[in-house]
């Protein structure tokens, strides 16, 4: 298994080469933690190591998907992707891929799925180039 590090993905220029970097290409309906999904649930909610992590990592990737110039989120919840699959294992025994932010990034929803699922219709679509006049309704 490749190890993907916070420092290695902010050297890669675009959105759409950085999801490349962090897709995953899994299955739905794959199990991840099955009968045991309590576990990761419980300490989302209410570890405030956790939360001091997540604020911390939305904070240094300024509320941008991916932390992408451009990919600002607004109007939805923030999510923090863990760069390399999280186990049971790492939640029992609070192992580095947990908490240390080098291994987490900033995205929304749709780009959460696409990562996980290969899925690049759930991207946002790239922001567009402003023209002069281009809301000039008159124009069109």
């Amino acid at each position: 298994m490749r190890i993907r590090t916070y420092q290695e993905l902010i050297r890669i220029p675009t959105f759409e080469e950085r999801f490349e970097y962090l897709r995953l290409d899994g299955s739905v309906g794959v199990e991840t933690f099955g009968y045991d999904r309590y576990l990761n649930q419980d300490f989302y909610q209410r570890s405030a190591e956790w939360k001091r992590v997540r604020a911390h990592v939305i904070a240094r990737d300024y509320g941008k998907d991916l932390a992408c110039d451009g990919y600002e989120i607004y109007g939805q919840k923030i999510y923090i992707h863990h760069m390399n699959p999280i186990s049971i294992e790492d939640i029992i025994h609070s192992t580095d891929f947990l908490l240390d932010p080098d291994y987490l990034i900033t995205t929304t929803h749709g780009t959460h799925n696409a990562i996980h699922y290969g899925d690049k219709s759930q991207l946002p679509l790239p922001p567009v180039e402003r023209q002069p006049g281009d809301t000039c309704p008159w124009r069109r």
